[in-house]
């Protein structure tokens, strides 16, 4: 049962709580029955599923961890051959790395961004339940390849020339490249989401400078997540269509270099670090000033400091390349900015060690596994800041040392804050206070046997034990640090299983709660526990950073409906958006219901990335119709006919319908969108510049020169492209025909493709040379966009002619226009990296 809210002071404020509850547990509940998990888009549901499914993959990457230590335990070990050891440390990788370290905090910030933030759901709940599906789905690919013997087994980052078809045959390389894309799809959708429920779903009168500080890191994390996942994806294109169709991008006979992939993996790679760290950042940031019962020293600094590690993140990557040759001048550069990490690093360990000196800590389980944070991540920030300085890189590269600064980085950074949010947010989750004190027990099995393992691997690296190898020689001097290793981190793997016992057995069994057993002064803690479909019976009104502490009184007025959004007789699915900066209510967003075409349109995604593995390219294509089918279905299913005007929000204000407004969310999620597709964009401009200027064979035999009617057309293509769709919504504002505008911006798409077709045309055989293969690239990024744009434009000539678009509901229209623009200019943009190198014919 849920909890609610404490009892009003008088019997009709009890009956008013009781009935708007049952009001709104009928509107936002999930089906009961077990097709309810197939269609639900509540993030109580999604963001549980997703918390399950992430620490499953957790215990099967720490599974195979074990079977690396004991092949390791002893020299000349024959406990695995060279075949199954190479397949189990490259899934070992790739299952922490992809299927549980990202995925994980995911869903925590699905489960507690509503609460934290104030409002009833995420800005696209359909939208969350397909990231998923697209997870868990491709994630079982990975999974299932493994337990046939098609893993891959070229290391969790897949260098070519290794992965290249010629040295990796078969199909254990092309489902990492599948399986592990379309799980970054599902990572980019969670972070759109992400990004404009923070910016935009929040609690009245919540300005940016008041939301909590969870909040500000998972924002900064999503950024990050459209800005370095993009890179990884066109690696993987590329490797994948080099794999599939031999277009040389790594290949130095044919002008290609492996070295690209290596930037593009690392472009994506160091900043996924730092990925990861912030959300344990942000929930160490959250925990320690309840358990130390005092409010966080120095908020605005902890922001700057989040926003600058992020930044510098992104300049780090050639740090994982420092033995490939870079130039002397490159190496200073990367070297500097590795060890300038820290400074940020350290603004937020001492906000984090000032909070506790001005506080009252109490040793709470959660704060003892921050504890094991401090005392593991300082010590992995100090071997950072060693592998930094270039000299001793080059000793240590590709050692035991490498391993061992990564887990305590990771293991320590990431592992041990998220089981200290676990143990923090448990009461929440679960309604219920934590009976059974295996925690405790598991806290000292695991912190110790940690530091044991990584310490002695730390040393074997040091005494030159390289990564990757299968087995060693006895008499090296590792044979001890080895064994003893593998013994403790035998004994921490018991104690992550006590933890999850842990969790699991108080989460069902233990005895019932109280509300906010920590004293807390955010507004998660006002809610219902558990947590009920709906999360708040009214949208609160915040006046403070801590709510609860400074209105004591909050969660009964909120359970009252003393809030916005108190009345449910419209019998829908409502909350309220507010204006970014200042938190003012400003539309009311009405959600979609739950539906099955999340699951259905993820099970046709998936199908198109995984055909391939089986050489059903028809399949494939049959699949990607299927996505843009069920994709348009989605889309018609929202929207109105007719309009409705101001509606009523409580407290005498009347706002406008999300529906109804310039700017609707659709309108902010596709903005995020694009910024990642402008970043494969720009990737795919590095890749091309990075291979022009240090590939060898280069420059190719000849260059590509277009006609003056190709330049021509595209540029009269993207003008028709730009101007058809702005002149579609002045038509629509004005009440018009807006069919011969929308006309001529789908004529202005065709145009901009027919010159993209040229290129094609004009280098026939793109398997010749990386030059032909990078030029059908950028045709092919012209083509997709070109094409994507004409379906847009014909669903909004459908739209309008159904009646769904007035002078009000304009939302469509300008989303529509928004991607046109992008379409055009990187259109010009790509068009021209290929002409201006060649000049004109």
């Amino acid at each position: 049962m849920t909890e609610i809210s404490p009892t009003p002071s008088t019997p009709q404020h009890r009956g008013t709580a009781l009935r708007l509850h049952r009001q709104l547990a009928r509107i936002w509940g999930s089906d009961p029955r077990f097709r309810g998990w197939l269609t639900t888009s509540n993030n109580n549901d999604i963001g549980g599923l997703f918390l399950i499914v992430a620490t499953t993959f957790f215990v099967i990457g720490g599974v195979l961890a074990m079977l690396i230590r004991a092949q390791l335990a002893t020299p000349n070990s024959a406990f695995l051959q060279p075949e199954a050891y190479n397949q189990i440390f490259t899934m070992h990788g790739t299952v922490m790395m992809f299927l549980f370290a990202i995925p994980f905090f995911e869903a925590m910030s699905v489960l507690l961004l509503p609460g934290m933030l104030g409002t009833r759901d995420m800005a696209f709940p359909r939208l969350g339940a397909y990231g998923l599906w697209v997870y868990i789905f491709g994630g079982s690919a990975v999974i299932i390849a493994m337990l046939m013997g098609l893993a891959p087994d070229g290391g969790w980052f897949m260098y070519p020339p290794l992965s290249s078809a010629a040295f990796s045959p078969g199909v254990g390389a092309d489902v990492w490249l599948l399986g592990i894309t379309s799980i970054e799809v599902s990572a980019i959708a969670t972070a759109v989401e992400v990004i404009v429920t923070v910016l935009r779903y929040r609690a009245a009168g919540m300005s940016l400078s008041r939301m909590p500080i969870f909040a500000w890191y998972i924002l900064i994390v999503s950024v990050m997540i459209l800005t370095a996942f993009p890179p990884m994806i066109l690696g993987s294109l590329l490797l994948e269509v080099e794999r599939a169709l031999d277009w040389p991008f790594f290949q130095v006979e044919n002008g290609g270099d492996p070295l690209l992939w290596q930037h593009l993996f690392w472009l994506f790679g160091h900043p996924e670090v730092y990925i990861i760290f912030l959300p344990a950042a942000g929930m160490i940031a959250t925990i320690l000033p309840v358990m130390a019962r005092t409010t966080l020293l120095g908020y605005g600094w902890v922001v700057a400091a989040a926003v600058s590690l992020a930044v510098l993140s992104f300049g780090l990557w050639v740090h994982h390349m420092f033995t490939t040759g870079i130039p002397h001048m490159g190496l200073a550069f990367f070297s500097a900015a590795s060890t300038l990490v820290a400074v940020p690093t350290s603004v937020m360990i001492f906000s984090w060690i000032g909070t506790l000196w001005k506080g009252h800590a109490r040793m709470e389980l959660p704060l003892l596994w921050i504890m094991g944070f401090f005392a593991t991540f300082v010590i992995g920030g100090l071997t950072g800041v060693m592998l930094a300085v270039v000299p001793f890189n080059w000793q240590v590269h590709d050692t035991h040392f490498v391993v061992a600064h990564l887990h305590y980085v990771l293991i320590g950074g990431y592992v041990f804050p998220m089981i200290a949010a676990i143990y923090y947010f448990l009461p929440l989750l679960t309604g219920r206070t934590r009976f059974f004190k295996l925690g405790e027990v598991a806290f000292w099995l695991v912190v110790p046997a940690f530091h044991i393992t990584f310490l002695a691997v730390h040393m074997a690296g040091l005494l030159g034990q390289r990564r990757r190898t299968w087995t060693y020689d006895a008499g090296q001097g590792w044979e001890a640090l080895n064994f003893v290793a593998s013994v403790a981190s035998f004994v921490m793997a018991i104690g992550f299983a006590l933890v999850i016992l842990d969790v699991a057995v108080n989460a069902f069994v233990a005895i019932r709660g109280r509300r906010n057993p920590w004293g807390a002064g955010t507004l998660e803690w006002a809610a219902a526990i558990p947590s009920p479909a709906y999360g708040f019976a009214s949208i609160p009104i915040v006046k403070a950073r801590y709510p609860l502490h400074n209105d004591p009184d909050l969660a009964l007025r909120i359970a009252r409906g003393e809030g916005y959004l108190g009345d449910a007789s419209r019998n829908r699915l409502e909350t309220v958006i507010v204006a970014t900066a200042q938190g003012t209510p400003s539309q009311v967003a009405v959600l979609p219901g739950n539906s099955r075409l999340p699951v259905l349109l993820a099970v046709v995604t998936s199908t198109s990335f995984l055909a391939p593995l089986f050489g059903a390219y028809a399949l494939s294509g049959i699949a990607l119709l299927g996505v843009v089918t069920v994709s348009l279905y989605w889309a018609w299913g929202l929207g109105s006919r007719t309009d409705e005007g101001l509606v009523d929000a409580g407290h005498g204000v009347r706002l406008p319908l999300a529906s109804e407004s310039a700017d609707p969310p659709g309108w902010w999620g596709s903005l995020f969108l694009l910024l990642a597709d402008g970043v494969h964009f720009g990737s795919l401009l590095f890749g091309y510049a990075f291979l022009w200027t240090v590939a060898p064979h280069w420059p190719p035999q000849s260059y590509l020169q277009p006609s003056l009617w190709s330049v021509v057309l595209a540029l009269v293509g993207a003008g028709a492209l730009t101007l058809g769709p702005r002149l579609a919504v002045s038509q629509i504002k004005q009440g018009r025909a807006a069919w011969p505008a929308i006309g001529l911006g789908v004529l202005g798409a065709m145009a901009l493709a027919a010159a993209a077709v040229t290129i094609m045309a004009n280098r026939p055989n793109p398997a010749g040379h990386a030059y032909d293969a990078t030029l059908w690239l950028l045709a092919g990024h012209v083509l997709l966009h070109t094409a994507l744009t004409v379906i847009m434009l014909g669903y909004l000539i459908a739209r309008v002619a159904a009646g769904y678009a007035s002078a009000n509901r304009i939302g469509e229209a300008r989303i529509v226009a928004l991607w046109a623009d992008f379409t055009a200019a990187t259109g010009l943009v790509a068009l021209a990296a290929a002409w201006l190198p060649g000049g004109f014919g």
